[in-house]
């Protein structure tokens, strides 16, 4: 036993020279002077009298357990028998007659060294063993060491040792009490570090976690007192709903506009929950909350992703939730994640106090349905005629799905995203419920899955007509801004029950004098035309991306939005994406394409054709935007990737859904996908801000009944815009559409005033499209023509001809543009920057090929792909179209009027300058033949 643990285990550590006046207790070691050997050592002396050190009033000392003589104590390494002689200092320990030294077991380090051995130096990590004079080290004290009982103790513990207890085993004779050393300052500690931390952190880790739960209780408690109760329920429920205000623009100084509408009376008729049949209670809760009479007024897992997005996530709320949200104002204007954790407190405590079938009932009572009907009763009435009590199965489920968008379903146009979406998502989800339903409460509500299958939608809906609108183009702004404010709002939950009972004011961008401008201007067309005609025009301003005016159509009952919503292909007003696609990848307005018709590309199983089959032979970018040569603009789009060129245009302003309306490949330079008039104009207004986008919106502000702002979703964008193109990429685009305006195609779009325009025609296969797109510095302006069906052809009667976006939509353009440019400023169009490098593109042809006399096969044009247009006859020319000075001798002196941007048609027929060579439009192939059915975006 090594000298620390026998001097722990006998109870004190003895002095080696024992103190100066005598004996000092019982314990510790004594001098070589001390008593008589005889005495047991280690063991506690009684006191020489009664009246000794201690004193007789002192407690009889603790037995000490005692050992073992294997464990007895140990006097530098070696076991001291009982009752042995003590040796002096200096004296070395003997070894009992006849034992000999003990050899050093395997692993075992010999206690001495061999003579002439050096010692072993500590290896890395390892701790160097101490001297003998070390202070710290174990074993025998140095008689300077402390001579004061009380000494001793703190001396031990400086040391990492503990008096009593079980002592640790350890070199150099260190020990200490129970349990695991703490490592002395600079010594490192080898324990993994999570034991490291936990034993840090758990104190505090355990203390915060108390403080967490002991707050949430209180938060708790304080939120669920401070939610309305039922009283507060039933005084909102009774209040009359109050019809929102739309706004026209705002004229002059004025801050506000007129009054457009109003969204119209909402009408209401209480019934309690006898009157409302199960039938009608389970189409609502399949397509609401099929788990209601469950679930404790909450859904965890709507909560779940609430928390996570910060409250933006939005779905999954109870029936109570809603409710909680469509009767307090007061979580109206609150950050979306407060607003729901008021909402959850208010449900939960509103489920303590009410019984589901009276939150049911008034939800149902309450809740908007569109039509201008607020409860089920009205809502009955509105869409099929009848009392709730006479509703069946299929119409309550009906009535259950419009809850979730009243504002879409109130009137689903044929084959629109709205009618689409019900047929495909909606219901079939309803039919899935009632099955589940049924499964879940054994038969007591919901269908078996086969009944519940043959559900189908109820053919009984009755025709919405709204009421006081009597001009058409109402109706058209009224779904247009309920429709953008829901989509733009989301964030702010404002929902089309909001927009309809709230009272609300919805300022606009919409100028009524261009709204009526925007009508008429189709006035220009034959009055032959075909009935089912679309008459798509939008007006974007550059500059902010408000719409001021659009054309809806005749009646918003029956004719699907001709501008916003209507799609057509959309020909070669798709090729300034390709010409912008190529300039920003370093392609200049100079570099040289292959004009002529009649080319194969790879991946194309027929040969492109250019309108009227016409060659054009070397052409540039620019002569390639102002003839429309389709030739060129698909080599074009193969070079800088077709994904690219989509990828560009929706930067611009063109929905993202478009993408899917048609295979992605070289023919989306002839415009192939489908647009509508909205996204035309929100693109081309892109090049008309110098290449900087911002989105397209015509609802500029949405006030609350108390006057309280609302921020839309989008506010950053529409403050900053985005920069898409670079401002010499899109004065290159401008100054390449300038041509077709001056010298293409489009010279029907020329203004009266002569102030600068750019734009691009297009007409699709088989003109089932005319499109002019065009703009100046302040307005960007789309028109489209098309029938109601995309895939039939425009029909103006056989007086009129062949159809093509320069001789139709060119003219309606420039009707409306009439107007809306009339006193406004002549800006011009910043001048073109020559980006990018001019770079050949031109098939180079093989050394040893031979001439051949025979005439080559040449492909023949097939009528179905490409509408022909005319070309303009051209006098012989042996210069270059650009080379004036080769033409100076047949130049003939010209009046004044030919140098302006209108030119009259002498001026055409005298010139001896050839001009830009192109028929009045350079025709828009398409040989895809692609025309899928219309797609409408959740607006």
């Amino acid at each position: 036993m090594s000298t620390e643990r026998r001097r722990n285990a006998e109870g004190g550590r003895r002095r080696a020279e024992g103190p100066d006046d005598g004996s000092r207790g019982d314990g510790g070691r004594r001098r070589a002077t001390g008593p008589p050997r005889e005495e047991r050592a280690g063991g506690r002396r009684r006191p020489d009298s009664e009246d000794g050190f201690w004193g007789d009033d002192q407690p009889a000392p603790r037995s000490r357990r005692t050992r073992p003589p294997e464990d007895g104590a140990r006097s530098e390494g070696r076991p001291r028998p009982e009752g042995g002689r003590r040796r002096a200092e200096g004296e070395r320990p003997r070894r009992p007659d006849g034992e000999r030294r003990r050899r050093p077991e395997d692993g075992d380090r010999p206690r001495r060294r061999p003579d002439g051995q050096r010692p072993r130096r500590p290896e890395d990590g390892e701790r160097p063993r101490r001297r003998p004079d070390d202070p710290r080290a174990g074993g025998r004290r140095r008689s300077s060491g402390p001579r004061d009982p009380r000494d001793r103790e703190h001396g031990a513990r400086s040391e990492g040792r503990r008096q009593g207890g079980r002592a640790a085993a350890g070199s150099g004779g260190r020990g200490g009490g129970g349990g695991r050393r703490r490592p002395r300052q600079g010594e490192p500690d080898d324990r993994p570090w999570w034991k490291r931390f936990l034993s840090k952190a758990w104190k505090p880790a355990l203390a915060v976690f108390g403080l967490m739960i002991i707050g949430g209780v209180a938060a708790f408690a304080v939120l669920y007192a401070m939610a309305p109760d039922e009283k507060e329920l039933a005084r909102n429920a009774e209040k009359d709903a109050s019809a929102t205000q739309i706004m026209w623009a705002a004229q002059g100084d004025e801050e506000t506009g007129e009054v457009a509408l109003t969204t119209g009376e909402v009408k209401r008729v209480a019934i309690t929950r006898e009157d409302i049949p199960e039938e009608v209670i389970d189409g609502v809760l399949a397509a609401e909350q099929a788990t209601f009479y469950e679930d404790p007024g909450i859904n965890l897992k709507g909560i779940g992703r609430a928390v996570l997005s910060r409250g933006e996530a939005g779905g999954g709320s109870t029936i109570t939730q809603q409710m909680a949200r469509n009767y307090y104002s007061e979580l109206d204007g609150e950050p979306p994640l407060t607003r729901k954790i008021r909402e959850i407190f208010i449900a939960i405590k509103l489920s303590q106090q009410l019984e589901p079938d009276e939150i049911l009932t008034t939800y149902l009572n309450t809740i908007y349905f569109g039509r201008g009907a607020s409860g089920i009763e009205m809502a009955a009435q509105e869409y099929f005629g009848k009392s709730v009590s006479e509703l069946d199965r299929a119409e309550g489920a009906y009535l259950g799905i419009i809850i979730q968008m009243p504002s879409n379903f109130e009137n689903p146009e044929p084959d629109s995203w709205t009618a689409n979406y019900l047929e495909k998502e909606r219901w079939p989800y309803v039919q899935r419920q009632l099955a589940a339903m049924y499964e879940n409460t054994g038969g007591e509500r919901g269908l078996p899955e086969a009944e519940a299958n043959k559900l189908d939608i109820p053919d009984s809906i009755i025709d919405y007509e709204p009421a006081s609108l009597d001009d058409p183009k109402l109706g058209y702004v009224r779904q247009a801004v309920i429709n953008e404010v829901e989509r733009r709002y989301e964030g702010s939950q404002v929902t089309g029950a909001d927009i309809a009972t709230k009272g609300l004011v919805i300022q606009t961008s919409l100028e009524p004098d261009l709204m009526d401008a925007a009508e008429e201007a189709f006035n220009v067309l034959p009055e032959s035309a075909a009935e089912d005609t679309m008459h798509g025009l939008t007006a974007v301003d550059p500059e902010t991306g408000q719409i001021v005016a659009f054309n809806g159509g005749p009646d918003v009952a029956t004719v699907i939005n001709n501008s916003l919503v209507h799609q057509a292909q959309a020909g070669s007003a798709y090729k300034p994406y390709v010409l912008a696609r190529a300039l920003s990848d370093g392609i200049g307005l100079r570099s040289q394409f292959d004009g002529d018709s009649g080319q194969e590309y790879q991946g194309l199983a027929n040969p492109v054709i250019n309108s009227g089959d016409r060659d054009y032979g070397e052409v540039d970018l620019i002569q390639s935007t102002a003839d429309s040569v389709n030739t060129s603009f698909v080599e074009l789009a193969i070079e800088v990737g077709e994904s690219r060129v989509d990828e560009l245009a929706v930067q611009m302003g063109v929905h993202p859904d478009r993408q899917t309306t048609s295979t992605v490949g070289p023919l989306i330079a002839l415009g192939t996908h489908q647009v509508n008039a909205l996204d035309m104009a929100s693109g081309y207004a892109t090049f008309a801000a110098e290449g900087r986008h911002f989105p397209a919106h015509m609802v500029t502000e949405v006030k609350r009944a108390d006057g309280s702002v609302i921020t839309p979703d989008d506010a950053d964008e529409l403050e900053r815009g985005e920069e898409v193109l670079s401002q010499g990429v899109a004065a290159d685009a401008t100054y390449a559409m300038q041509q077709a305006v001056l010298e293409g195609g489009a010279g029907n779009a020329a203004l009266d005033d002569g102030r600068p325009v750019a734009g691009k025609t297009g007409t699709s296969s088989d003109a089932v499209s005319a499109w002019f797109v065009g703009y100046t510095p302040q307005l960007s302006t789309a028109v489209g023509l098309s029938r109601a069906n995309a895939t039939d052809s425009l029909d103006f009667g056989p007086e009129f001809g062949d159809v093509f976006g320069g001789t139709t939509s060119a003219k309606v353009w420039k009707a409306f543009m009439e107007v809306a440019m009339e006193g406004q400023e002549q800006r011009q169009f910043p001048a073109p920057q020559w980006v990018g490098e001019d770079r050949r593109f031109l098939p180079t042809p093989s050394p040893s090929e031979e001439p051949s006399e025979e005439p080559s096969e040449e492909p023949a044009e097939e009528p179905s792909e490409e509408p022909s247009e005319e070309p303009t006859e051209l006098p012989e020319e042996e210069c270059e179209w650009w080379d004036r000075e080769c033409q100076g001798e047949d130049e003939t002196e010209q009046p004044d009027e030919c140098d302006g941007w209108i030119r009259p048609d002498h001026c055409d027929e005298d010139d001896g300058q050839p001009g830009i060579p192109g028929p009045p439009d350079g025709g828009d192939q398409n040989n895809s033949g692609n025309n899928n059915s219309l797609i409408r975006p959740r607006d």
